[in-house]
């Protein structure tokens, strides 16, 4: 069966986008996986559909409302074989283990937000996880669910023309990937490192690891420190 993604939004439009090419693109023709969007519209109340309202306490802007959103959650088939999401930056940062949880199952149900959020109460009663990108704030949901579905697509079987391609790439093993040349070997006064071109598989494994560990260290600190805690338990 196909790796199912199912999105709840107000700009349904929006998808499959950019998934529509290249790999994802690819994969999308092959029935790998599968895209169905859902317009929050369909379950929004009175004549205008409104699917939001304002916020009890105040505040500036507007909140999706609850009903309307689990009226829409609860028509999904088989929602609770899948993990429901909801990008937010609220949410805890969402990791390379979490993506592959995710790309192992049967696929996502991914909920865009937007206006000020959603009511608490959906998330609730859902078990609705909460994701976020990166210390950002976008104006909804919806590119960050390109995101998430375009990093578990990527490594569904038979997606990514070679099996270890996902292994030697950032964040696999809890470090930033090391630096990537191709030719001209020679280029602008600039050369590629000279163990890249000797031939010597060891010698250029452990130049790589080397370089995504002064890498790691220099842009993601956070990350080395977590790569030698997990180092020291194991």
């Amino acid at each position: 069966m196909s790796w199912q993604a199912d999105l709840l939004t107000l700009f349904p439009d929006m998808f499959p986008g950019p998934l529509g090419f290249s790999l994802a693109g690819r994969a999308l023709e092959k029935g790998i996986w599968a895209c169905e969007t859902h317009d929050l519209r369909t379950y929004g109340l009175g004549r205008h559909r409104a699917v939001d309202d304002t916020p009890f306490g105040g505040g500036a802007g507007m909140v999706m409302r609850a009903d309307v959103l689990d009226a829409a959650l609860s028509a999904l088939p088989a929602k609770e074989e899948r993990p429901i999401i909801y990008p937010t930056p609220r949410g805890r940062r969402l990791s390379h283990a979490d993506v592959e949880r995710f790309a192992t199952g049967s696929g996502v149900i991914v909920l865009c937000g937007r206006f000020e959020g959603v009511d608490e109460r959906v998330l609730e009663k859902h078990s609705i996880e909460q994701f976020c990108m990166g210390d950002v704030v976008l104006s909804g949901g919806e590119i960050p669910a390109l995101m998430l579905l375009d990093a578990c697509i990527r490594l569904l079987p038979g997606v990514m023309g070679s099996e270890v391609s996902g292994q030697d790439e950032s964040f696999a093993d809890g470090l930033l990937e090391y630096p990537q040349y191709t030719k001209p070997a020679e280029w602008d006064g600039r050369k590629v490192p000279d163990v890249l071109l000797s031939g010597h598989h060891g010698a250029i494994a452990q130049w790589r690891h080397e370089q995504s560990i002064a890498v790691t260290k220099a842009r993601r600190p956070d990350l080395w420190d977590a790569y030698l805690t997990q180092q020291q338990v194991h």
